[in-house]
């Protein structure tokens, strides 16, 4: 019997110790180096200015994964800390699917309310294999488990920057599956000497750590949280759009963590990204998990032989600091705040601010045109006629009042009465109107305070009020929220055909870590409307309520970028806004990356580009931050959608690149492009129509 048990003992030491299998059959030369000895794998990148990073991992199970993370001059390396671990919680909850909410577009879901598990991934070290994707290099590293999921682990290296991403890519057979994530780093030996993090007013935080040091869940700004050792410091944060799913606020719900014994599933010590499953305690609807999509629950993280502050700048370079960054011929607009500021302040009896809050968090992310969506809830849209034009002429003099020759400050309104769903109208002038008419009551009259007044009483009126006021709508969220089924019930009407609706407005919603990209729910739409054979373009939208310095604001905007060279005077009206709307004249943009030009043997967005058998160029300058993925070439004939997919994964963080690629344009009758990044930020053009 002793005989047997010693012969067990020795054959599950020997497992414990078995080489694991290390594949370089996909691996090629592009600057990396990799060395395999037994259980060790040392792996180094180009990182820039003739500097190079080395990632020594340990496959051994008994052991952590890395080794060393080290940064210096290939013969001189510095290492930054020994010892650490990826770790990864998931939460699996179930998604309410049905055709009236939506399916995998619902947003109206409260997924935290039902039955949900919290588990630690478990990480089996099996096998490797070594994978080179033009300037990246990818070590996956199989197997792990949590639950109904199973997958690897992928660390991917970019040439060029001191960056790496850690990705559990994991996938279930399970249907109507929503997820979140935690992750993060643990020291499996000796501890940072301080973690640091900027707070939410910008300032630096550094605290000296110990191992005992019980979790804590951080609230930062730039959602990066830092380990800083005498050698350097390593920088720890999420994609910056990606990882936030939609919810109504802003809310900073501390997401990043640090310290032992995370949630009593990490007892070793961490840093990390989390979320909270409650959200803003709204609609709560975390990520779409379909059925066997690879989910990727990724972190990036960013080395540096300086302290934690000169790694933290180095991370905020990736967003610009949290703005959009000015464009020669450009100007930013974001549009759809409920912050409700005349409701909540001004007419509440409060002291209105000379300079509100959220004005400055507006001007300090870069944008320099702001389309509210006032009376969202609060207010009084269908009158009474004293209440709604005393709403309305606050609105305007405050408008007016912020506003100067560098910030247009705009009245704007999710209207929702009339046409089905929810929509947005926009006046290039300060209009008063009533979405009510009662009997007797004429469309248009005249108020002695204010002036000429509209009482809307239907669709059609409304149509007219758009059309003799120059005004244009567009479906907010559509196919999504209260828009569920819209604009596709109301394609057919007249106005919806008019000149007057724009088309949509886009939003990440809804949020998949499997696609490279953010939503493509009114990108599909975009593509859509156009096979319709209706010229209508697609505007994007932040739909977001409270507007602070404290919340976490970057995260869930966007950007249009339109072709202005100056903004308008607001008491001369913002007719040239609307006009490049109305044309097409503009891209949408994350922030990160952006499209300068583009154009198609001259022609740009919004015009109408004439082949007669020509061979057909696309051109545009692209410009960029996190290392871009891939260019895609959407067009239509009417019928179908056609894909041209192009890989730029040669591409280095940091860069800017005009590209020309011949397209075959023959039979189509529209086309736009999308351009997207490693991080899955990205920017899309508006249509040019094909004769």
């Amino acid at each position: 019997m002793k005989k047997y048990l010693f012969l067990i003992l020795v054959l599950c030491f020997g497992l414990a110790n078995a080489q694991t299998a290390v594949s370089l059959k996909q691996f090629k030369k592009n600057g990396a180096t990799v060395a395999s000895n037994k259980n060790i794998l040392t792996v180094s990148w180009p990182v820039g200015q003739g500097n190079s990073g080395k990632l020594i991992l340990d496959l051994d199970n008994r052991n952590a994964l890395f080794k060393s993370l080290q940064l210096g001059k290939p013969g001189v390396f510095k290492e930054i800390v020994s010892n650490l671990d990826p770790v990864f919680i998931l939460r699996v909850g179930k998604r309410t699917l049905s055709p009236s909410s939506g399916g995998w577009d619902v947003f109206f879901d409260r997924v935290p309310t039902r039955p949900y598990t919290t588990n630690k991934v478990n990480f089996n070290k099996k096998n490797a294999s070594i994978v080179t994707n033009g300037s990246q290099t990818v070590i996956k590293i199989s197997e792990l488990e949590s639950t109904i999921f199973k997958g690897e682990l992928e660390i991917t290296l970019y040439n060029g920057s001191p960056l790496f991403n850690v990705a559990a890519v994991m996938s279930s057979q399970k249907d109507s599956t929503a997820i979140l994530y935690d992750a993060g780093l643990v020291n499996k030996l000796n501890v940072w000497e301080n973690v640091a993090w900027s707070d939410v007013k910008g300032k630096m935080q550094t605290e000296k750590v110990a191992k005992t040091d019980q979790s804590k869940n951080l609230e930062v700004k730039y959602r990066t949280v830092i380990g800083e050792n005498k050698g350097g410091s390593l920088a720890l944060f999420p994609a910056p759009h990606q990882y936030f799913y939609p919810l109504d606020e802003a809310f900073n719900l501390k997401f990043t963590w640090s310290g032992s014994n995370y949630l009593n599933l990490i007892s070793d010590f961490g840093i990390g990204i989390r979320q909270d499953p409650l959200g803003d305690k709204r609609y709560v609807p975390w990520f779409n998990a379909p059925p066997e999509t690879k989910q990727r629950l990724n972190f990036f993280c960013l080395l540096s032989t300086g302290k934690a502050e000169a790694a933290l700048n180095e991370v905020k370079k990736f967003t610009h600091n949290d703005s959009y960054v000015p464009l020669p011929g450009y100007k930013t607009m974001a549009s759809h705040f409920h912050n409700e500021f005349i409701s909540d302040v001004v007419l509440s009896g409060k002291t209105v601010p000379e300079k509100p809050e959220f004005v400055d968090v507006l001007k300090n992310a870069g944008l320099n045109i702001v389309k509210l969506a006032e009376f969202h809830g609060p207010g009084h849209p269908k009158g009474p006629d004293s209440t709604r034009l005393k709403e309305l002429n606050a609105l305007f003099k405050q408008t007016e009042r912020l506003s100067n020759s560098q910030f247009l400050l705009l009245p704007g309104e999710e209207a929702n009465n009339f046409y089905g769903g929810h929509w947005l109208a926009f006046f290039p002038k300060p209009v008063y109107w009533v979405m009510d008419k009662k009997q007797g009551v004429p469309f248009e009259m005249n108020d002695p305070k204010y002036g000429k007044v509209y009482h809307v009483g239907d669709k059609a009126e409304m149509l007219k009020l758009l059309e003799q006021e120059n005004g244009l709508a567009w479906t907010a969220h559509a196919r999504t929220k209260a828009s569920t089924g819209y604009p596709d019930k109301y394609k057919e009407e007249n106005f919806f055909k008019s000149e007057t609706f724009l088309g949509a407005a886009w939003k990440a919603i809804p949020a998949d870590l499997s696609l490279p990209t953010l939503s493509k729910r009114v990108l599909n739409l975009m593509d859509d409307m156009a096979n319709w054979g209706l010229k209508k373009h697609i505007i994007s939208e932040a739909d977001i309520f409270t507007v602070t310095e404290q919340n976490e604001m970057y995260a869930h905007l966007n950007v249009n970028y339109l072709q202005m060279d100056n903004l308008p005077n607001y008491k001369d009206g913002w007719q040239p806004v609307l006009d490049v709307i109305k044309n097409g004249k503009f891209f949408v943009s994350t922030g990160e990356v952006l499209i300068p030009s583009f154009n198609i043997n001259g022609k740009g967005a919004g015009e109408t580009l004439k082949i007669n058998g020509a061979k057909t160029n696309v051109n545009m300058q692209l410009s960029w931050t996190f290392p871009l993925s891939f260019v895609e070439i959407v067009s239509g004939d009417g019928n179908k959608v056609y894909r041209e997919h192009i890989n730029l994964n040669t591409t280095t963080a940091f860069g800017k690149q005009t590209f020309s690629w011949p397209a075959n344009l023959k039979g189509k009758k529209w086309v736009r492009v999308e351009a997207w990044d490693i991080a899955a930020n990205g920017a899309f053009t508006q249509m040019i129509w094909i004769e």
